[in-house]
């Protein structure tokens, strides 16, 4: 990847982008109210977990298939994926965020020119834009390697989940980067998984995650919108 990529990927991973990524906790919270992650162990777990058996069978493959769609200029293909994506948040916060942050990212693409006319009509085509359709539209459009990319995302991810639990477990700093470091073989193990998988074979079902969202939005005290 040349210095230019590099660049374009870490601005477009970088915590501050303002897309509001640190709002949602994804149902952490909610476990961590529960008391189920309460130490550097447990939190571990839980965003292996998570990483393994939701992340990486769904989320970063819908997203290596809108890659690969908006690079080919494939409109029908990214429809598709959108819409599939935004039909598997199944509880009303998963949805909101979604969606949220793609408006939020894809409306900051525009604003800054990003990306050429074909792709801005394929983006804009879509009735509603959830997160992986405007995080591939920019990786596309500011000419990411798909690989970097996705390998981005999965980052990104694992490092707002670790946040979180810094945030609110409480874990030091330190601990929570000894958390993140220990997560690098995993994340790569998960993007390089979401490239082989056939359609046939993506799964977001965890049923154990949907309804920790559930309560989640009725939790008396909350710092987080999921």
């Amino acid at each position: 990847m040349n210095a230019t990529a590099l660049l374009h990927l870490l601005q477009l991973a970088s915590p501050s982008l303002p897309i509001g990524a640190y709002s949602y906790s994804q149902g952490l919270e909610t476990a961590i109210d529960r008391g189920w992650v309460k130490d550097p162990e447990s939190a571990r777990d839980w965003i292996s977990n998570n990483l393994r058996q939701v992340v990486a069978l769904f989320e970063a493959p819908v997203l290596w298939r809108l890659l690969q769609a908006f690079e080919g200029r494939d409109g029908a293909a990214v429809a598709l994926w959108t819409e599939r994506f935004i039909a598997a948040r199944d509880t009303a916060e998963f949805r909101a965020e979604t969606i949220q942050m793609g408006y939020s990212l894809g409306k900051l693409a525009i604003e800054l020119q990003v990306g050429d006319a074909s792709l801005l009509a394929i983006l804009q085509a879509q009735p509603e834009l959830p997160l992986p359709t405007a995080y591939a539209y920019a990786a596309v459009a500011l000419q990411v390697p798909h690989e970097a990319a996705l390998l981005g995302m999965l980052f990104s991810w694992a490092e707002n989940q670790v946040l979180v639990c810094v945030k609110s477990v409480p874990l030091g700093q330190v601990a929570g980067q000894r958390l993140l470091l220990s997560l690098q073989a995993e994340l790569q193990l998960a993007a390089r998984h979401a490239q082989e998988l056939a359609d046939h074979e993506l799964s977001n079902w965890a049923p154990g995650l949907s309804l920790l969202s559930m309560q989640h939005e009725e939790q008396y005290s909350r710092l987080y919108r999921s």
